[in-house]
């Protein structure tokens, strides 16, 4: 889809991190699975596909135990899976300490007191701190909402042999990732809307990175 130098892998590897936070996801471990999701869609070689667990649960627990294999090196990915993907084992090692977990963690948890609680802030409610468990799994959150919804709900545009689906028009929930039958018709186009009547909001700003040179798209 794209091209980035190493610098930029780097800073974005990190930024992952800083925005994630507490539910960190190695970019490595992660593109496998991704990887593997599409070469084995709604398969029982997908590592998190609705259509082969029971419940979102199990779709999930499934997809946390696969991950931690290749996140470990416990087990080795075939090259097609692993080949020309970012890498940055030491700072997975740092960032997916337990320690670093919940320091993010205590700092949502800072905030919300502070916001809420201390200064009152205006728009803010006590029931909010209902929202905690969110922050404090976002990463899982979000693959569960596009793993479940972007192969059971919505409509198709494409016959790709699998359950895939295009859960929402104007996706701007999940960013364009739940228009999933698009995608793994055309795994490399950046605009993952592909009908007039559908949008993607992650594209314009795919076009800015590559017009201000910080990624190099490929031709899709």
């Amino acid at each position: 889809m794209f091209y980035m130098n190493k610098y930029w892998e780097k800073f974005f590897y990190f930024f992952t991190w800083m925005w994630q936070g507490s539910s960190y996801l190695s970019p490595r471990a992660y593109a496998i699975l991704h990887r593997m999701h599409h070469a084995y869609s709604d398969t029982p070689k997908d590592p998190h596909s609705p259509h082969h667990t029971e419940n979102l649960f199990t779709m999930m627990w499934k997809t946390k135990n696969i991950y931690n294999e290749y996140f470990s090196f416990r087990l080795k990915p075939e090259e097609r899976f692993s080949k020309d993907i970012p890498d940055w084992n030491k700072f997975d090692k740092f960032a997916d300490t337990m320690l670093v977990r919940v320091a993010w963690g205590l700092l949502y948890v800072a905030i919300y007191v502070l916001c809420i609680s201390v200064f009152d802030m205006p728009g803010t409610h006590w029931w909010m701190y209902f929202l905690l468990p969110i922050h404090f799994l976002m990463g899982p959150v979000h693959g569960a909402i596009v793993n479940w919804s972007g192969h059971k709900y919505g409509y198709a545009n494409f016959d790709n042999n699998d359950h895939s689906k295009n859960s929402l028009l104007l996706d701007v929930l999940m960013l364009g990732e739940l228009f999933q039958n698009n995608h793994h018709k055309l795994p490399n186009r950046p605009n993952f809307a592909v009908k007039w009547y559908e949008f993607d909001p992650t594209y314009p700003i795919v076009k800015l990175l590559h017009m201000t040179r910080i990624i190099k798209l490929r031709p899709a």
